[in-house]
């Protein structure tokens, strides 16, 4: 049995071949193949934070495949009352077949899946967002071919996303730079412990030079509203606009996980731009996931 709570708990050729299989199941797809590998699995989702493209490619890549899902809530379940992880966890993972978790600490999916006798998915902690992290390969390697020994920039907060970047850059082979506000910097223990080519930086246009991929994402995530006027103005110097991307390679894409506050940490004419393949990274999420679905379903 095998979990998904990092990209660190896939091998690099695991990953890999995850990506081409993900490619192939979006031409499937695409193809209106009728291809149901989970019929009659269910897969728990566990959603303490709300998401948009979370839930909806979950869900429709178990109904593609012939399974089912089940919505949880806070309100849904004993662990919005208090009752401990473990118990939730072998409780759920004797009636399902995987379970789904979206929630704050990450220490809780790591409990979670101690106790569970099914495949975890780590959809979002504080920490990692590693699901994300597969569609943002897909779309790359779709758009570009392989992203070994390139250099991909992350712009603005050290945050979850930016972690899962690290732990990708040592996993597909490409340098990383990183550019944040002072006080905003990734987790010093995540970086040291890496192996990939990381650079930081407190000024975005030295990281942007040269780059192939520049990446960001909201300013305030989920649960840092309160926030929001103090990083607008830690954050202001580093909005991803037309002259940013000008400083990047010539082919540089942009992504980004969405939502997205045009004005803000993206203009409209960089996200809405022909460098930017955020609608293809969006739709990604669903086909990387089926490929992750299916791998774990068979490992």
């Amino acid at each position: 049995m095998r979990h998904f709570l990092t990209l660190k708990d896939f091998t690099s050729e695991e990953l890999h071949t995850l990506i081409a299989r993900a490619i192939e199941l979006k031409r499937m797809h695409n193809d209106g193949e009728n291809y149901q590998p989970l019929k009659n699995k269910v897969l728990a989702m566990i959603f303490d934070k709300s998401s948009t493209r979370t839930r909806v490619s979950f869900e429709s890549a178990m109904i593609q495949f012939g399974g089912g899902s089940i919505f949880l809530s806070p309100t849904d379940t004993q662990l919005g009352r208090g009752e401990p992880v473990e118990d939730s966890a072998r409780v759920i993972s004797s009636m399902v077949d995987m379970v789904m978790i979206r929630t704050f600490e990450h220490k809780m999916v790591e409990r979670f899946a101690q106790y569970s006798s099914v495949p975890v998915i780590n959809a979002l902690t504080d920490d990692y967002h590693p699901c994300q992290l597969l569609a943002d390969m897909q779309t790359y390697v779709e758009h570009r071919g392989s992203i070994k020994g390139k250099t991909v920039v992350w712009v603005g907060d050290g945050n979850n996303m930016c972690h899962s970047y690290i732990n990708a850059a040592e996993q597909f082979g490409f340098n990383l730079n990183i550019a944040t506000p002072v006080g905003y910097e990734p987790n010093t223990n995540i970086v040291s412990t890496s192996k990939a080519k990381i650079s930081l930086f407190t000024d975005m246009a030295s990281a942007v030079k040269n780059t192939d991929l520049i990446v960001t994402d909201v300013w305030a995530s989920m649960g840092q509203e309160e926030e929001q006027k103090k990083r607008e103005r830690a954050f202001a110097d580093f909005q991803v606009d037309k002259a940013t991307m000008s400083l990047a390679n010539k082919d540089a894409l942009f992504m980004h996980c969405l939502p997205a506050h045009r004005g803000e940490e993206v203009s409209a004419e960089v996200i809405d731009g022909e460098q930017s393949v955020v609608w293809d990274e969006a739709e990604n999420r669903l086909h990387a996931q089926k490929a992750l679905l299916e791998f774990l379903f068979t490992a």
